[in-house]
């Protein structure tokens, strides 16, 4: 792209040219980039003058879009009903009843996930992922604990692994009551719909990474499923490049009556649990504290999921999770893996953890009747939008690095060439550091160095890699080297 000149033949100076260099081995290219920004789009903020283009959300394709139109909340809402209708799935409650506790919960999820798998042509197993838990705080005696796992093998990237979970324990009021009623509809059969249904619409469908789709155990105890799930991928040496946890995603209505059913929640933790103290400290040095692999992923929820295919806006907040509580994204998080947790916009926390019972005419508990399945309908999308995206795209780029041992006021990074196949190139990003998402972006073509003429100093920069049908992978925030 050219600059505009002026008369004697030099470029202005409110419109000079900035030069991008881009070296892959020995070879190196040098790309004119305009620093005039484009003009914004109506109602949207000017991003800031500087190389490159306005950063867009990746719009859902055909293939995405008709498979969000697939999703059913009539078989949605089957799914809550027949979860609530064991009575409890407390982790504690019978195992072999067939028709009452977690038991005959864990052996209806695995027939309907081997049914879909049925029609996978192969790609798809499932199996009942097993352990016994020792006693511990709200294990009383030696327990078992078993996920339901359905894993869909990716075709030109296997090990490239993404997770999606609801938990099918359910409680009451006392932790430790396995006995009484505890349907647990919004909490948490509305998650395991989510998963379920997602497994039902992608087993015929083909991606270049696996997704594994996992009903888990456990979690009201304290997280024990989820964390045997983690620590068995851990074992397995999967690359598991993002995680999402559906818990409490069935109502879209508050405590007060207040409504909100276009709003869904993912929480996003900053520095990172697994980092050490001293890549915390070099991670503030730097000012990366917004920029973890899980803000990052949630930025990537937004790009991809935030937009009329779902019906939702995605509202990212700040933090690992919810005061006093947590859900089975946490076992991820400590495993050093980016991860997130869904939930309602709100909750009535009269309709959850709360036993059945009928007051003043008024019935009380984590019911069906107080779930929106039109809503829940909506997670769905949500989370087909984003598993879809990144089990097609190109994995996060890995090994990305900003040179700092020159003071200069331009920027080079530099990172490694994924062996996908499906890589078509890579592109820079940056932002103001003041700005929550990223702006503007340059084409920098398949190579694995760039330097851009702005400072590292004054923004903030990232890389992603880019598919050859032009889907893109989350962004990779480089640590400072050389």
């Amino acid at each position: 792209m050219g600059s505009h000149d002026t008369a004697d033949g030099r470029s202005a100076r409110s419109t000079r040219r900035t030069f991008l260099s881009a070296s892959a081995s020995a070879a190196a290219t040098a790309v004119a980039v305009p620093l005039i920004a484009e003009p914004a789009a109506a109602g949207a903020a000017a991003p800031p003058p500087g190389p490159g283009h306005r950063i867009r959300p990746q719009a859902p394709d055909r293939e995405l879009r008709e498979l969000l139109r697939r999703v059913d909340p009539e078989r949605i809402e089957a799914t809550v009903r027949r979860l609530a209708a064991f009575g409890t799935r407390h982790t504690l409650s019978s195992q072999d009843d067939p028709v009452r506790g977690i038991g005959a919960a864990r052996d209806w999820i695995h027939e309907r996930m081997t049914a879909y798998a049925a029609a996978s042509g192969g790609r798809m197993t499932v199996e009942l992922q097993s352990y016994v838990q020792d006693p511990a705080p709200r294990i009383p005696t030696a327990t078992r604990i078993t996920n339901v796992v359905a894993t869909l093998r990716g075709d030109t990237a296997p090990n490239r692994t993404y997770v999606v979970t609801g938990h099918y324990d359910s409680r009451a009021s006392d932790v430790a009551d396995a006995v009484a009623d505890a349907p647990g509809a919004d909490d948490d059969a509305s998650g395991v719909a989510v998963v379920l249904e997602l497994a039902r619409l992608m087993a015929t469908r083909r991606t270049a990474a696996t997704i594994v789709f996992a009903a888990v155990a456990g979690e009201e105890q304290g997280l024990y499923g989820s964390t045997h799930l983690a620590r068995q991928l851990k074992a397995a040496g999967a690359d598991v490049q993002g995680m999402f946890s559906n818990d409490i995603v069935g109502s879209s209505t508050a405590d007060d009556g207040t409504r909100d059913p276009r709003t869904l929640r993912l929480f996003a933790e900053g520095v990172p649990t697994a980092e050490t103290p001293a890549e915390a400290t070099v991670r503030q040095s730097v000012g990366g504290e917004n920029d973890s692999p899980s803000r990052q992923l949630a930025r990537f929820v937004t790009d991809v999921a935030d937009n009329d295919a779902t019906g939702m806006r995605v509202r990212v907040v700040y933090r690992r999770d919810r005061y006093l509580r947590g859900s089975d994204h946490i076992p991820f998080l400590r495993e050093g893996w980016p991860a997130g947790r869904f939930t309602e916009p709100h909750e009535d926390f009269a309709h959850q953890h709360q036993d059945v019972r009928v007051v003043d005419g008024r019935q009380y508990g984590d019911l069906p009747e107080f779930c929106d399945f039109a809503y829940i309908a909506r997670v769905a999308r949500v989370n087909g939008a984003a598993l879809w995206s990144l089990a097609r795209a190109p994995g996060t780029p890995r090994g990305a690095v900003i040179v700092t041992t020159n003071l200069t006021n331009d920027t080079t990074l530099r990172w490694q060439r994924d062996d996908d196949p499906d890589v078509a190139g890579y592109e820079v990003v940056w932002r103001e550091t003041t700005a929550a998402d990223w702006q503007r972006v340059v084409d920098v073509g398949d190579v694995t160095e760039a330097t851009v003429d702005l400072s590292k100093d004054n923004v903030f920069f990232g890389v992603r890699a880019v598919g050859r049908d032009g889907l893109r992978s989350p962004v990779a925030f480089p640590k400072p080297g050389s």
